[in-house]
């Protein structure tokens, strides 16, 4: 396949997915987990951990230590607990907390209590983790947790600034975890889905020092017009900051077991293998979901048309995570993998010879369930065949409907990891 004949919608698709699964395959913690693991305690070993890959890491961990004396507990997502033996897993909700993100936060938070310098703690970190964990401030309700969630995931604003403020209403978050812990040695094992790998944004870094402050989160709250409840603001308003700073968390240690660079560079082998050139534009790329798809779009047909940055047939590699604001009146449903594809397809008008793929690297877009989806040269004619008008439709953030409709989904389920985005463009 290196020449425009060569490449059909079938052969394109079917590349397109294999590119997806090197990347989700890379980040697979049964696979390396077993070798970012500390030296065995002389005494007990405590595992915790939340995200959406917190049940399958906890196995990976019970695997890789049979003769360990493990306990502890971790919170995943509703549809990612695999069975293990001697490490609870609670399933709760994402990407709004409920009652059982609160009852695992406590759960989490009570395992490291009273242990001495001699036992560990494996922190087992990963995507979703600050809505999987969440234990409210002093002064504040689930439901406080709740509204201010949904507020921030409509509001535009990244997952860095996203969890600054959460880790300002919360008790277990910005390195409280790891504070409750000492003076037991903590290593934190991570899977990052953040742009930059911050262990800080990480899960809301609950076992990590915390760089931001209470003036940080207010300026965020201002910035996106987000509205608070008065105590919710009245705590942000707090002037004295009291999350462990750095240099303050000495018992603790954290490293990343798989991160969106890792899994870039398994994908770009995989079209390498395809007799296509790989780029990879970064793994930190964010901004309003259909305008970076508008961008990509630009530079798909450069490569087309002038042979920059590089020549066809080539694939455009990116990751991070893009955002979606959402207006009121807004009734559709989508992630910001299906928005990003209605972007670059509305963008693209049409072209021949550029395909497409994006998706969530957990398997699930948003709150749907597909991970994400796919865009060919024919996708707009398709879908006005169907009835659909493509700027309506994205004016209603109704993407996940646009591509369900013309059958471009892509449905892999659960992956049981999560390295952030991925996105693959194809040019011919």
């Amino acid at each position: 396949m290196t020449g425009m004949s060569a490449w059909t919608d079938t052969t394109a698709r079917e590349a397109l997915r294999k590119i997806f699964l090197a990347a989700v395959a890379a980040a697979d913690p049964r696979v390396m987990l077993a070798d970012h693991l500390p030296q065995k305690p002389r005494g007990r070993c405590v595992v915790v951990g939340a995200g959406k890959s917190a049940a399958v890491m906890a196995a990976a961990v019970e695997s890789a230590w049979p003769d360990v004396d493990l306990s502890g507990v971790v919170v995943t997502r509703y549809g990612h607990a695999v069975p293990t033996r001697r490490i609870d897993v609670i399933e709760a909700n994402h990407p709004v907390p409920d009652a059982n993100s609160e009852a695992g936060a406590h759960r989490v938070l009570a395992a490291v209590q009273g242990l001495g310098r001699e036992d560990l703690v494996i922190a087992l970190m990963s995507g979703g983790g600050s809505a999987l964990m969440a234990l409210p401030a002093p002064g504040l309700s689930l439901a406080d947790k709740q509204s201010v969630n949904r507020a921030l995931l409509a509001s535009g604003a990244t997952i860095s600034e996203m969890n600054a403020v959460r880790k300002h209403l919360s008790a277990i978050k910005g390195g409280r975890l790891a504070a409750a812990a000492a003076p037991a040695q903590l290593v934190t094992l991570a899977i990052s889905d953040v742009p930059g790998d911050d262990p800080a944004v990480i899960a809301s870094g609950p076992t990590v020092a915390d760089p931001t402050t209470f003036a940080d989160a207010r300026a965020i709250v201002a910035r996106f017009g987000v509205v608070l409840a008065p105590h919710v603001a009245a705590r942000l308003a707090e002037a004295q900051d009291e999350t462990p700073k750095a240099g303050s968390l000495p018992h603790a240690s954290f490293d990343l077991i798989a991160t969106p660079a890792n899994s870039l560079r398994a994908a770009a082998g995989i079209a390498q293998g395809l007799g296509v050139a790989p780029l990879i534009l970064g793994d930190a790329i964010e901004g309003e979901s259909r305008e970076v798809g508008t961008v990509m779009a630009g530079i798909a047909r450069s490569v087309q048309t002038h042979g920059v940055p590089l020549r066809a047939p080539a694939v455009l590699l990116s990751g991070g995570e893009t955002t979606v604001s959402i207006g009121a009146g807004a009734t559709g449903r989508g992630g910001r993998n299906t928005e990003f594809l209605l972007g670059l397809a509305i963008a693209l008008a049409g072209t021949a010879g550029i395909w497409a793929v994006a998706g969530d690297t957990d398997g699930i877009d948003g709150t749907e369930d597909a991970a994400g989806g796919f865009v060919t040269p024919d996708t707009l004619a398709r879908a006005r065949q169907a009835g659909l008008d493509p700027y309506g439709v994205l004016a209603a953030h109704d993407s996940y409907g646009f591509f369900d409709t013309i059958g471009d989904l892509m449905r892999t389920g659960p992956t049981l990891t999560n390295v952030n985005d991925l996105r693959a463009i194809l040019i011919s």
